[in-house]
């Protein structure tokens, strides 16, 4: 049959990223206390287009993803971008995942069980090594969002009555270089803030809960400040950190982002 794909293009304009997008597919991921735990991924994939290709196959972006949707862990993730760079004869290939991961807590007090609800993502590329042919350069990326409460440290000061709180969202984007476990860097980010998030309280979790949290006072200032110097203890070589805080008693958000490097040429 016919391959158009495959036919010249005489128009000589290279495409940085061609792919599918939007893809909603069953994932498996590695899980700390249960070893693996299903989710349900949105999925990007892409390659770059030569100016002399007229398309690229659609259909295998789909054909290799699906061979490792059932055991996508990190390490196999660039495996499977090499795959697909490879197959497709490109000189680039990128990927992006977005997936809910799920952690049963216990409730401070009372140990109620529930599920709460993390946003995890990765990002990753690998191209051809100009130097070297047979090898290839990778990038990887891990994000995180973890919900926190934090409460103000100045409404405490200033204030005879208790002091307003508010839900924030931290996001943590990480360099992968060694395997790490997504909870030990959800505990990290909790205990940054004034109080974790929890979804099942009874009333004795609540007063443990809001008394926690008029006790450990955090500014978003105070919750990247601490991410940061918990991520940098557990030896990421980048990162970046930002809290966005919901507030309580005003229309805004609170805001704060810093980045850490200590690797050349990392973005």
């Amino acid at each position: 049959m016919r391959d158009i794909q495959n036919e010249m293009d005489t128009r000589e304009i290279p495409l940085q990223k061609v792919g599918v997008r939007n893809v909603k597919y069953p994932v498996s991921v590695l899980d700390k206390k249960n070893k693996v735990q299903n989710s349900t991924a949105c999925v990007d994939l892409f390659v770059n287009l030569p100016h002399n290709y007229k398309g690229t196959h659609m259909s295998r972006f789909i054909e290799i993803f699906h061979k490792y949707h059932k055991n996508l862990t990190m390490q196999h993730f660039l495996v499977m971008l090499e795959e697909i760079r490879s197959k497709l004869e490109a000189e680039k290939a990128y990927c992006s995942i977005k997936f809910p991961y799920y952690i049963e807590k216990e409730a401070p007090v009372s140990k109620t069980l529930g599920f709460l609800e993390y946003i995890c993502s990765y990002e990753g590329e690998v191209y051809k090594n100009d130097t070297k042919p047979d090898e290839a350069h990778s990038k990887f990326y891990i994000s995180i969002e973890i919900p926190v409460t934090t409460l103000c440290p100045c409404s405490k000061a200033i204030s005879e009555y208790g002091a307003h709180n508010q839900r924030g969202k931290v996001r943590v984007k990480l360099l992968y270089t060694d395997f790490f476990w997504i909870e030990d860097v959800i505990t990290a980010v909790e205990n940054a803030a004034s109080s974790p998030i929890y979804s099942a309280l009874k009333r004795q979790d609540e007063k443990f809960v809001t008394e926690h949290a008029y006790d450990n006072p955090r500014f978003v200032e105070d919750v990247v400040r601490e991410v940061y110097l918990a991520l940098k203890k557990m030896n990421f070589k980048w990162f970046s950190v930002e809290a966005e805080n919901e507030e309580s008693i005003h229309l805004h958000n609170a805001y704060a982002y810093t980045q850490y490097s200590g690797l050349k040429n990392a973005n």
